[in-house]
């Protein structure tokens, strides 16, 4: 018989185990209840989608959880209290919803939502009132679409709202006084619209509650307010890319908060002054360039220590680097170029991350502080176009993490170190182009397998090519112009699998681009110039068909146009965004690209020795936009396979000896702009294409038996019956026949002087005259990347 005392704590715990099962049951039961969507909110979500022709992409989300049979709160963006069953967020980002949304839209039924996010949904046409409705919203995204109107007055009434983001639409209109309701206020980012400012400084001040303010890429044309200290909550204030004027905007620095500040990209003007800046200062980003600031750097400046960011650039700036600046010792990267600065490099930039003087006028460096050469810490430094001197810098060598270094355009000579190859392992770009370094190129590259860009162009440099370039599989281009470099063809690059430009022009190369038991790779190449060395012997017929990426298009390449317009060399991403630059022969004249395009193609092989055929493989070549063979000793027939060529913008064949005809089909390549056939054997009709008839008469001078010139030259053409003389023996005439004009206009015959040089000038000897200063004449292009 069990006890009775026993019964009693059995009956206990067989009551408790049923109690918390019941429990159990019954919140699993009221869990299931409260995640039930509600009718009426469905219905409204439905009715909002099918006001939209959603088009279902792989790389779109998709609304096909939208139907009926499924509860709600689990489809796709939606969010619904835990306990009310409403839907209070809507995330739609990236979903191609393309439409307007209507004043009776679904949406402004859902009056519970906290959070609407519509971004990237090419929704377009005006927002409507309605908007209003949703009066608890604390979150809206409506950036990245194609929305106009004014937005602002019906924003006005969602005065719990804290994040506003409005960017890269096209609304306008004026910011409204009632917009200092939203006092609650965090973040706000109306960049790339087209708002103006007019009653802007009666809203700042009130905004008291605001933590984030982004007014960027808009239209604005105004002044910022005169007193922003009331802002006492601010910590991000970005109104870069728009049109601001007037004064530096001093009392926004007396805000202790502030974080980051972001003027970049206006017309603000005058001296750089902070005041009474706060001691507590926070402030960590300061951008002020590509603005009309000038005066000296402040030394108050370097009462900001909290600095880590500090961009001046592009201003008018003069004077020194203050050493007082040597205080901020949270700074990290330092950028001043484009300016006036003069004077010293102080030594205490050394310990910075990225230092950027480039475009200066600074002329030495100064004393380093103890320990700051390290070696620990710097990844960029840009002291190019300075008027900095002597050898090369030692202390350089130390910094073992650099991947960007620009010393070019300076006053540097001697020699190049070997211990250089203490900072290239991690070196991305070198650039020492256009200074007085003499020597051979040290052969310091067997660990410079990250190195993108070489370029010691514009130098005194002897000697071979370093083999350790072998080593640079990442390299990109390398340009070794204008030297006195003096080997053979460097037919071993071929096998660097990035290897896109290759300029040797300008140097003392010599021997045969081509031989039977070399495989000549270049299969990446797009850009190669080798003019004006001593290169010879015969091209293979097939010597072009391995280079693929002069037959492949960009967008091919890519299978999609997106983002290809601006792709640049050099370009690759945040931790290397310096664009490559070069020189070359474009449309007969030396012109200096400040960037150079992906999908640019070139092909200068001129001032060579060359002979024999030009290879019928050019024709494969069909992205090539720039192709120049003058100046060798060609001969035979214009290859017809240039008429496959239909990107090419302009061909040079002139100073050969080639014969037959010009190939009709030429006359169809649409691109084709600039022609030179000069010089040469060619007979026959001149093709009646717009591109021929539009050029210039000396584009097909000294050609014996070509005809068909009268619209082209003007007057009937008469084959020349000289014998042809080359360009070096036919100019000293020409000249003497100048002096002998100048002579007599200024003796006693000046009419005869006159006549004679009217004479000159209007007959052949003015295309000469064009052709040597003209083509000589020097120009800075972007080459467009069509």
């Amino acid at each position: 018989m069990i006890p009775s005392q026993s019964c009693s704590f059995f009956g206990s715990v067989v009551t408790f185990y049923f109690f918390l099962l019941g429990s159990l049951v019954l919140r699993t039961l009221a869990s299931s209840r409260l995640h039930y969507c509600r009718h009426d909110q469905r219905d409204a979500l439905l009715e909002f989608k099918h006001e939209f022709p959603v088009t279902e992409s792989k790389r779109s989300p998709s609304l096909s959880s939208w139907n009926k049979s499924s509860d709600c709160c689990f489809w796709e963006g939606v969010t619904c209290d835990a306990k009310s069953g409403d839907v209070i967020s809507l995330d739609l980002s990236y979903v191609v919803l393309n439409n307007s949304l209507k004043p009776t839209s679904g949406l402004f039924k859902l009056q519970q939502l906290h959070n609407l996010t519509l971004s990237d949904c090419y929704l377009y046409g005006e927002i409507t009132s309605s908007l209003g409705n949703l009066s608890r919203l604390t979150h809206l995204d409506l950036s990245s679409n194609l929305l106009t109107g004014e937005v602002l007055a019906s924003v006005s009434k969602l005065n719990q709202l804290r994040d506003l983001l409005l960017s890269e639409n096209s609304f306008s209109g004026n910011i409204p006084t009632s917009f200092t309701n939203l006092t609650k206020l965090s973040s706000l980012d109306i960049s790339s619209n087209q708002f103006t400012l007019e009653n802007f400084s009666f809203i700042l001040p009130n905004l008291t509650s605001l933590s984030s303010l982004n007014v960027a890429s808009n239209h604005f044309k105004s002044t910022l307010p005169s007193d922003m200290s009331g802002l006492r909550n601010l910590k991000y204030f970005d109104v870069r890319e728009n049109s601001f004027v007037g004064t530096f905007p001093t009392s926004l620095f007396t805000i202790p908060s502030l974080q980051v500040v972001y003027l970049e990209e206006n017309q603000f003007m005058g001296p750089i002054n902070f005041g009474n800046i706060s001691s507590s200062s926070r402030l960590q980003d300061l951008n002020l360039a590509h603005n009309k600031f000038d005066g000296p750097i402040p030394e108050s400046i370097s009462e900001i220590h909290s600095l880590i960011l500090l961009d001046l650039s592009h201003n008018n700036l003069v004077g020194p680097i203050p050493t007082s600046m040597s205080k901020l010792v949270n700074l990290q990267h330092l950028t001043l170029s484009n300016n006036k600065l003069e004077g010293e490099v102080p030594g205490f930039l050394w310990g910075l991350i990225t230092v950027t003087l480039s475009h200066n006028s600074f002329s030495s460096f100064g004393k380093s502080l103890s320990g700051v050469l390290d070696g620990e810490s710097m990844y960029e430094l840009d002291l190019g176009s300075n008027s900095l001197g002597g050898p090369f810098p030692h202390w350089i060598c130390k910094q073992r993490f650099l991947k960007f270094l620009d010393l070019s355009n300076n006053l540097f000579n001697g020699s190049i170190p070997p211990c250089l190859k203490n900072s290239n392992y991690w070196l991305k770009g070198l650039v020492l182009r256009n200074n007085s370094f003499s020597g051979i190129l040290p052969d310091v590259f067997v660990n410079a397998t990250m190195l993108l860009s070489l370029d010691v162009s514009y130098n005194r440099l002897e000697g071979k090519l370093p083999k350790s370039l072998i080593n640079c599989t990442y390299m990109e281009l390398l340009n070794v112009g204008s030297n006195i470099i003096k080997d053979t063809f460097p037919s071993w690059l071929g096998s660097l699998p990035s290897l896109r430009v290759l300029i040797l022009r300008s140097n003392a190369f010599y021997g045969s681009l081509y031989y039977d038991h070399i495989f000549i790779g270049f299969q990446h190449l797009r850009l190669i110039d080798i003019s004006q060395n001593g290169f010879s012997g015969t091209l293979s017929p097939l010597y072009f068909s391995n280079w693929r990426e002069m037959v492949t298009s960009v967008l091919e390449e890519n299978g999609s146009n997106i983002g290809t317009e601006d792709w640049y060399m050099g370009e690759k991403g945040p931790e290397f965004s310096h664009s490559n630059s070069m020189t070359m022969i474009y449309k007969g004249v030396e012109t200096d690209f400040l960037r150079i395009p992906y999908s640019f193609r070139a092909i200068d092989f001129s001032g060579n020795k060359f002979f024999g055929n030009i290879p019928e493989s050019i024709g494969l070549l069909k992205e090539l936009r720039l192709l120049n063979l003058s100046g060798n000793a060609f001969t035979s027939n214009i290859p017809q396979s240039l008429a496959n060529l239909t990107s090419l913008e302009t061909l040079d064949l002139s100073r050969n000896q080639l014969s037959g005809h010009i190939p009709r089909d030429l006359g169809s390549l649409s691109f084709l702009s600039t022609m030179n056939f000069s010089h040469n054997l060619l007979e026959g009709p001149v093709p009646l294409g717009t591109q021929f008839q539009s050029q210039h008469c000396s584009t097909f001078k000294d050609n014996l038996r070509l005809y068909g010139l009268e619209k082209i030259c003007g007057t009937t053409h008469v084959p020349n019956s000289t014998p042809r003389e080359s360009e070096e023996f036919s100019e000293p005439e020409e000249q003497v026949i100048n002096w002998i004009a100048a002579a007599i206009a200024y003796g006693p015959g000046v009419f005869c002087g006159l006549v004679i040089g009217h004479i000159f000038f209007t007959s052949h000897k003015h295309e000469w005259f064009m052709d040597k200063f003209h083509r000589n004449k020097r120009r800075v292009v972007t080459i467009s990347t069509r």
